[in-house]
C-alpha cells in the first residue's frame, strides 16, 4: 500500500570515479565480467553490496557450483572453462573443493567451502588488478539520453556516490542496472509467478560413518514421515556432505507468500517474509534431520546473510534463450560459452528437472552472444541469471557455470568495444570468440569437447 510520495530535494552527488568499464555485482557472471575485461588493461570497477564476492553461492550459501560440466553421450566433462578454472584452481588450493558427485544419476556438480569462495575471488581479482566496492547498494541511474549511461548511483557508508563509465555490466542477478536505465524486461513467466527461493544452510557435527550415503535414505524417510502427517515445504530435497564429512549443506526450504505463490525477490516485503519465514523453515527442517542417523549430534552452523533467490527479471536483448533451446541442445553462430544444466524448475512444493535425451545428446545448449545485448541501450551489457532468457529458459542457463561463460564473454566484449571505438550491440563477434578460445573458454561450435571434470 502506498502512503503517498515525498520530494527529494536536489543535491550534488560526489563521484567515486571514473572507469572503462564498471560491473554491478560479485557472483559468478560479476565476477567473470570484471577480471575478462581488466585483464585487457582497462581499467575495471567491481561493484558489490556485501563485504564479499561469490552472488548466490556465497551470500545464499548454495555451496555448490552447477552447470560446470554437462552429460556428454553418456560421458561427463567439464565444458565451461576459462576464468571459472582459474578460480577452482585457487579455491583447490584453499582445500576448499570437493570433488565432483553425481545428481540424479545424470549431471554432476561440484561443492566447494564458501570461505574458500570469498578469499580465492579476492585473490583473483587481485591478481588482475580489478578495483573492488564492497558495501555499495546500487540504487539508480543518470542517463545521457534515453540510449547511453551516464553514472551508476550507489548508496555507500560514506552517502550516495556516482560511478562514471564508458560501459556498464548488470550482474546484479536482478537486472537493476537495466531496469534503471529502462531496457525493456520480463518478470518471471509474465503471469505471477517464479521459481520459488529456499533458505539454504550448513550443518556440522554429522556421523560421516553412520550417516553413510544419507542423501539416498532421507528422501525415504520423508515420505515416510509425510504419510504420517509431517509437512514439508517440498519434495526433493538435497542433503550433501561438504569435503570434512562433518558438516553438510541443506537445500529442503521453499518460500511462498500467503497466495501461494513464490517470494517476489524485488518487493521489500516479500523479501523480509521471506528470510523470517526461510529460518522457521530450515530449523523445522533441522529437526527432522536430527532423527536421522548420523546426524543426531548436529547442530546449525550457518544460516546465510540472504534468501536464495532463483529468478526475478529476465532483461529481453537480441534474442531470448528458451527451454526448447536448452532440451534441443541448440547451436548458434554466435555462441560465446555452453550451459549444461538441465531446466530445473521450483514449482510450487516441488523440484523439476528436465534434461536432453541422455545418452543420446551431446548434453549442452551453446549460449548466443545477443543474449547479453539489452535492447535500448548501447553502453550496457548483461550477464547471470538477468540475462535475455525466457521463464524457461532461465531455468536452467540461470546457474552458476552458465553464468561464469556469460560473465567472461561480457567483460571480453566490453573491452573489444572499447577498443573498436563502437558499442557492445555492434563488435564483431568472430573476434569475441577468438578471444575467448584464446584464454581457454569452450564455446561449442567447431572444438573439442575439453576432457576431464
Amino acid at each position: 500500500m502506498s502512503l503517498g510520495t515525498i520530494t527529494e530535494p536536489a543535491r550534488n552527488v560526489p563521484v567515486y570515479g571514473e572507469y572503462d568499464v564498471a560491473v554491478l555485482g560479485g557472483g559468478p557472471a560479476g565476477i567473470a565480467a570484471a577480471v575478462a575485461a581488466a585483464r585487457t588493461g582497462r581499467r575495471t570497477l567491481l561493484i558489490e553490496r556485501y563485504g564479499f564476492l561469490g552472488g548466490m553461492g556465497t551470500a545464499a550459501g548454495v555451496t555448490n557450483f552447477c552447470g560446470l560440466h554437462a552429460n556428454v553421450y553418456g560421458k561427463m566433462h567439464r565444458v565451461v572453462q576459462g576464468i571459472a578454472s582459474d578460480l577452482l584452481d585457487r579455491i583447490d588450493r584453499l582445500g576448499g573443493l570437493n570433488a565432483p558427485h553425481l545428481i540424479l544419476g545424470k549431471i554432476i556438480a561440484q561443492a566447494y567451502d564458501t570461505a574458500a569462495y570469498k578469499i580465492a575471488a579476492d585473490d583473483l581479482l587481485a591478481h588482475h588488478k580489478v578495483d573492488v566496492l564492497f558495501h555499495a547498494l546500487g540504487a539508480g541511474v543518470i542517463m545521457h539520453d534515453e540510449h547511453s549511461i551516464d553514472a551508476l548511483l550507489v548508496e555507500t557508508k560514506a552517502g550516495r556516490q556516482a560511478v562514471r563509465a564508458a560501459i556498464h555490466i548488470d550482474c546484479s542477478g536482478d537486472g537493476d542496472l537495466a531496469a534503471w536505465a529502462g531496457a525493456p524486461f520480463e518478470v518471471g513467466d509474465n503471469a505471477g509467478s517464479m521459481l520459488y527461493p529456499s533458505m539454504m544452510f550448513r550443518l556440522n557435527g554429522i556421523d560421516p560413518d553412520k550417516a553413510g550415503d544419507a542423501w539416498r535414505t532421507i528422501p525415504m524417510l520423508m515420505e515416510k514421515a509425510a504419510a504420517a502427517g509431517k509437512h514439508f515445504p517440498r519434495k526433493g530435497a538435497i542433503v550433501r556432505p561438504q569435503k570434512s564429512g562433518v558438516e553438510w549443506r541443506v537445500n529442503f526450504t521453499q518460500l511462498a507468500r500467503n497466495d501461494g505463490r513464490a517470494i517476489n525477490g524485488i518487493e521489500p516485503d516479500d523479501l523480509t517474509r521471506g528470510e523470517i519465514d526461510g529460518r522457521r523453515q530450515a530449523l523445522e527442517a533441522f529437526e527432522f534431520l536430527r532423527t536421522v542417523p548420523g546426524f543426531e549430534k548436529s547442530y546449525i552452523v550457518d544460516l546465510p546473510p540472504q534468501l536464495g533467490i532463483r529468478e526475478t527479471r529476465r532483461v529481453v536483448g537480441g534474442y531470448m534463450l528458451s527451454g526448447e533451446d536448452v532440451l534441443g541442445c541448440a547451436s548458434f553462430t554466435d555462441s560465446i560459452g555452453v550451459n549444461g544444466w538441465p531446466k530445473e524448475s521450483h514449482v510450487a512444493g516441488d523440484v523439476v528437472f528436465e534434461f536432453p535425451p541422455i545418452p543420446e545428446s551431446r548434453g549442452f545448449n551453446e549460449l548466443p552472444y545477443r543474449m547479453l545485448v539489452p535492447e535500448r541501450i548501447d553502453n550496457l551489457l548483461v550477464a547471470g541469471r538477468c540475462a535475455s532468457m525466457t521463464h524457461e529458459g532461465q531455468s536452467a542457463a540461470r546457474v552458476s557455470g552458465a553464468c561464469f561463460a556469460m560473465g567472461e564473454a561480457a567483460g571480453a566484449a566490453a573491452a573489444l568495444a572499447l577498443s573498436g571505438n563502437t558499442i557492445p550491440r555492434d563488435i564483431a563477434v568472430e573476434k569475441l570468440q577468438q578471444r575467448l578460445k584464446d584464454g581457454g573458454a569452450f564455446l561449442g561450435r567447431d572444438q573439442k569437447v575439453p576432457e576431464g571434470l
